[in-house]
């Protein structure tokens, strides 16, 4: 739909915006929402973007179209009176203990409250405390900061397929909860944050793991390592200043070594390890024929999800850990004698771009003979937060590299963070002939991308190998069933849970959009242009540890998951 409309009283065009708040957002006025997320349904219920029209008629502008010759404004006495009113009442019910709070600062309910001058609130406030659910692994859940905005419920369902969250009771008394009023820890979550990307308040967090770092650096019995995943190094700028895709990995080296890190290393090079692994699966499954697609295993979102909703088609799922996990059982094995040798233990912790990653490390499946292969997880906010914390000035740092032997990734295993980039990588390794960058950008364009769903088929050994990728678990909800219908057919299913994959993970920065998730994945396909290692195998560090360590022991690197029948 096309045509011209007068926002406080200059013309503006549209062209194809859904609604009249995306409109005014072009017009370069920012209407406050709480409940409206341009990848989620409209719900109107949080009421603050109302406009008003030439005769006085007051409207939510998410929820009206855009008409040709309309005349709004958005300024009005009246609808300023309106939002105050909304946002004093969401206040009198709200836990305003800001100080204690994780989202001081970033809390869209304080910017607004301090944008419109708020500062007495004339009405009562709610006696009422509702226990906070600190059941997770990954998240924290404080029904006492909740505004009933809806957006934890709606990505949970629309884009998850999860619904592990949703709306309770009536009036004054609803909340949002999980099934039955229960700990989200015993209801369907599959602890991938999306809900804690979209809450506008500190309704939702990241369970924090900081305390446990520092615990750590200050035992002198711990060697302390520290592992980084791709996706963390174009995200965490972003928490200081700096713009989407930025390339950060030299400070964040410097930042962690800084706090008292005595090692840090890239898990992009346990992507390695995984492509080489995972091929060689792909191709003997693909020869016999047997459990085909093959689906990924890097996402512990997807993982938990299949095993929730489909544990007949676990067996179709890659025995291979996920880079995090096999990174942590080589280190593990790696330092063994030697921490047996210096009476010391080594202590891994995880920097993860996901939030599921932190129920991953905690898999039973990932401990044997009572150690674990990564101790502690955090996520790239909580990464920002050590920072923070240590008094390090982020920007002033000089850039560091990894430590070796496992600090060399090629560019297929950084860009393992992006929507298709394992697939990408998986097929680079198999192709005999190794394409340049500008013959990846035309043999990968179907891969690249942020549709939620992407096909492709390439030539492997003669034979045509059908791949599909996908993002968002409600689509791979749809498209799984297809599957088993016969309506659709692939060797290799790429699955992430989170749209985009993991540079939009629930621990990344927030908030994110499209495009943000696109500048996101140009700064990792830029490591991938600029790097001298251009597929896994040539990595010669990991070829090494293939002939070395992993010799006889390749079952470090596997999971032996139950079968459908068994789970």
């Amino acid at each position: 739909m096309k045509g011209t409309m007068i926002i406080d009283g200059r013309k503006i065009d549209f062209d194809g915006e859904k609604n009249i708040l995306e409109v005014v957002r072009k017009a370069g006025i920012s209407l406050p929402t709480f409940c409206y997320h341009s990848e989620l349904s409209i719900y109107g219920a949080c009421r603050m973007c109302m406009v008003e029209d030439k005769w006085g008629n007051t409207f939510a502008s998410c929820s009206q179209l855009p008409k040709d010759g309309m005349e709004v404004f958005t300024n009005t006495p009246k609808v300023q009176k309106y939002r105050k009113n909304i946002l004093e009442m969401i206040l009198a019910n709200h836990d305003r203990d800001c100080t204690a709070c994780d989202r001081t600062g970033k809390c869209q309910l304080q910017e607004l409250a301090v944008r419109f001058g708020i500062k007495d609130i004339r009405f009562d406030e709610i006696e009422k405390s509702l226990p906070i659910d600190k059941s997770s692994l990954s998240i924290v859940r404080n029904p006492n900061k909740c505004i009933l905005c809806g957006d934890c419920v709606r990505v949970c369902e629309e884009v998850q397929g999860v619904g592990a969250l949703s709306f309770a009771h009536r009036g004054s008394s609803m909340t949002v909860s999980a099934a039955f009023d229960r700990d989200i820890a015993e209801v369907n979550c599959i602890n991938c944050g999306q809900c804690r990307a979209v809450c506008p308040t500190g309704a939702i967090i990241i369970k924090k793991e900081n305390h446990k770092v520092w615990e750590a650096i200050h035992n002198k019995r711990k060697r302390v390592i520290a592992q980084v995943a791709p996706a963390v190094r174009v995200a965490l700028g972003e928490e200081f200043g700096l713009e989407p895709g930025e390339i950060t990995i030299g400070k964040i080296v410097a930042a962690l070594k800084t706090i008292g890190i005595h090692e840090v290393y890239d898990t992009a090079f346990a992507a390695d390890m995984t492509v080489i692994e995972e091929s060689k699966e792909f191709v003997e499954r693909l020869t016999k024929g047997e459990n085909l697609p093959l689906f990924t295993s890097c996402c512990p979102g997807w993982v938990k999800f299949a095993e929730n909703k489909f544990p007949d088609m676990v067996d179709n799922i890659s025995t291979c850990k996920s880079p995090q996990q096999m990174f942590g059982a080589v280190i593990k094995e790696y330092y063994k004698k030697i921490d047996k040798e210096e009476d010391k233990e080594t202590i891994l912790i995880s920097v993860m771009p996901c939030t599921a990653k932190k129920a991953e490390a905690a898999r039973e499946e990932f401990e044997y003979n009572g150690v674990k292969d990564v101790d502690i997880v955090i996520t790239t906010q909580e990464l920002a937060l050590l920072i923070k914390e240590a008094g390090i000035i982020f920007e002033q740092l000089e850039e560091e590299s990894f430590d070796m032997p496992f600090g060399l990734a090629s560019g297929s295993g950084i860009i393992f963070g992006a929507t298709g980039g394992v697939t990408e990588a998986v097929v680079t390794r198999l192709l005999k002939d190794k394409p340049d960058h500008f013959a990846k950008d035309l043999l990968f364009s179907d891969v690249r991308g942020m549709e939620n769903l992407k096909e492709a088929s390439f030539d492997v050994d003669g034979k045509e190998v059908k791949v599909a990728i996908v993002h968002g678990l409600k689509v791979a909800n749809d498209l799984i069933n297809q599957i088993k219908a016969g309506e659709r057919y692939y060797d290799f299913v790429e699955v992430m849970a989170c749209p985009g994959g993991c540079i939009a993970g629930g621990g990344q920065p927030v908030p994110m959009d499209t495009a943000m998730r696109k500048e996101r994945a140009k700064g990792l396909y830029k490591l991938d242009r600029t790097s001298h290692i251009k597929s896994s195998e040539k990595n010669p560090l990991v070829m090494s540890l293939f002939e070395d360590l992993l010799k006889d022991n390749h079952e470090l690197l596997h999971v032996h998951k139950k079968s459908g029948a068994d789970a």
